[in-house]
């Protein structure tokens, strides 16, 4: 466990305490959970029923939307003419399961109907050339692209030029210019006046089929039918889960746990070894997310979309199993990787004194190498970026540190760059192969001049400190109520000081600490400290410490008893 940087919030102003001290009297609630709310926007009595009570109507009118109007006619136009539709979704989570939302949806009421995801080696990002021949020979009247798309201008007129329509609906920034397209449904379009931008593109699907059932008259039932699909892009795509997207992740989260899931769910669930009904929104980023990408990284894509849309419940075992192998793979790979870059850094003293990572090897595995640069900066704090050879040229995936803008350093190296695009923390790339030294000069050049020491050292942002005696079952009860958590509303991280051990440490497994820690003679609460076996020494001195942690709930043979996970430990 290796010692951070602890940031605290800034503190509530004179004003915000009034919120604070108000809130915590009409919600009947503690002052630190007030404060809690207070800094999350949450203010008033309003708005912490908006918070703690979603509700679907509070979803804004898709029609708000830029262009939604012209899709939906479009769609329309297609169904009663019986036009082909070809549903083009991106190759990740958010891509594979819009397409599989929207493809499903439409499917129970137009037959002529098609779906196609890109291979992500021989055709990559975005909307490709292959995709525009497929839907040529296939005599495709409308494309409708999901999660990609508002950056394909030149893809967009091939398919214009051949007589195909398309709709965009993307959730990326857009550059100066846009697609020619029918449709563009991009909330951070600057003329859309949509007032959430922060949909993911499941999301923007989800809110082209629920346009389209007010117009046409579908009860809305129909729509929300695919939140469980909804909510796992937005967990797995990390967006931040406030305003729209915590109805749908919410909603989402309750359909999946209170409801039996649909058979390609329910059959992911089985293998990741996942309960229906205990979900949230970690498992789903850690269970569910990884083995859907899976199948895009080592195979295809179009694997999950079979799994997410199939009825049969044996057709789905067949399907998650095999996806399930594909995620070992891509463990095995992204394992021998990490561990042969992490050699790479400490064997080269200019790159493991660099502010920057950029390495390249021509055998690694293009699905897993935006892995593997976040493994690495698990271990050199610093922005990342790993190469690996694809289509005769150098395709790159990056990873930040926080408060780091990935992106705009990238985009001072563009002149080196076949392509590139992303945003703050994540990116990815193609250059010739022999630019990568120049690209990595500049990249670290860039880096060196932009980044902060500060940034360099891994933190942890405090929300609070507390005493232990504020860690009571009621709280507990209310914190809980706060999920579900993610960015924009992150699980909160407190801190106590002054703490003492009751008795001494247990090492679970030689590597981990089970602690019961007291402050001012207050009732023990037991710390879970992961990888902290190294601090037994400091422990045993009988040191007064400070703990960094979350707060959990532990059921032992029916028994609820809180406990705290230990983040980080200071001496």
């Amino acid at each position: 466990m290796n010692k951070k940087r602890w940031i605290f919030r800034d503190p509530l102003r004179a004003p915000q305490l009034s919120d604070r001290d108000r809130l915590a009297n009409e919600l009947n609630i503690s002052l630190p959970l007030a404060e809690l709310l207070v800094q999350r926007g949450i203010d008033s009595f309003d708005k912490a029923r908006h918070f703690f009570r979603p509700k679907m109507e509070d979803l804004h009118d898709p029609f708000l939307m830029k262009d939604m109007d012209k899709a939906v006619n479009r769609l329309q136009q297609c169904i009663t003419q019986n036009e082909r539709i070809l549903v083009y979704g991106d190759y990740d989570v958010d891509g594979s399961t819009a397409v599989a939302v929207f493809y499903d949806f439409f499917r129970k009421i137009h037959s002529n109907i098609d779906y196609y995801i890109p291979d992500r080696y021989t055709e990559g990002y975005g909307v490709s050339w292959q995709a525009i021949d497929y839907a040529e020979k296939n005599q495709v009247d409308l494309i409708v692209t999901l999660d990609c798309g508002i950056k394909s201008i030149d893809k967009v007129e091939e398919a214009k030029r051949r007589g195909i329509d398309v709709i965009v609906c993307d959730h990326h920034l857009p550059g100066e210019d846009l697609p020619p397209a029918v449709a563009i449904l991009d909330p951070k379009r600057s003329d859309c006046a949509y007032p959430f931008k922060e949909l993911t593109g499941c999301g923007i699907g989800f809110k082209l089929i629920s346009a389209y059932s007010l117009k046409v008259g579908i009860p809305l039932d129909v729509a929300h039918a695919y939140l469980d699909l909804v909510m796992i892009s937005t967990a797995a795509d990390i967006v931040p889960i406030v305003g729209e997207n915590r109805i749908l992740a919410f909603y989402g989260l309750e359909q999946l746990n209170n409801q039996e899931p649909r058979p390609g769910i329910k059959a992911l669930l089985q293998v990741a070894g996942l309960k229906w009904g205990e979900l949230n929104i970690n498992n789903i980023v850690f269970g569910l997310a990884p083995r859907i990408n899976a199948a895009g990284r080592i195979q295809h894509a179009r694997e999950a979309v079979n799994l997410l849309i199939t009825k049969d419940p044996e057709m789905a075992a067949q399907i998650a199993d095999q996806i399930n192998k594909y995620n070992s793979d891509r463990r095995n790979f992204d394992a021998s990787i990490t561990e042969q870059a992490l050699e790479m850094i400490t064997s080269d003293p200019e790159l493991r004194e660099a502010r920057s990572t950029v390495l390249y090897h021509e055998s690694w595995h293009k699905g897993v190498i935006g892995i593997v640069a976040s493994r690495c900066i698990e271990h050199f704090h610093r922005p990342t970026i790993i190469f690996t050879h694809s289509n005769g040229k150098a395709t790159g995936s990056g990873r930040s540190v926080p408060g780091f803008d990935l992106y705009e350093a990238i985009e001072e190296c563009a002149d080196l760059l076949v392509q590139f695009g992303g945003h703050t923390f994540a990116a990815g790339m193609t250059l010739e192969i022999e630019k990568i030294n120049d690209f990595r000069l500049r990249f670290e050049e860039v880096v060196r001049k932009r980044i902060t020491p500060e940034q360099l050292i891994p933190c942890i942002e405090i929300d609070l400190q507390l005493n232990l005696s504020d860690i009571t079952p009621k709280f507990y009860n209310i914190l809980r109520q706060m999920a579900p958590f993610g960015p924009g509303n992150m699980t909160p991280n407190f801190v106590s000081y002054d703490l003492q051990l009751t008795r001494p440490p247990y090492v679970m497994k030689e590597k981990h600490l089970r602690l019961e820690v007291s402050q001012n003679g207050a009732t023990p609460l037991t710390a879970v400290a992961f990888d902290a076996a190294e601090h037994l020494e400091n422990f045993n001195s009988r040191k007064s410490f400070a703990l960094c942690y979350t707060i959990e709930e532990n059921v032992f043979r029916n028994q609820r008893s809180l406990q705290l996970m230990v983040k980080d430990i200071h001496w």
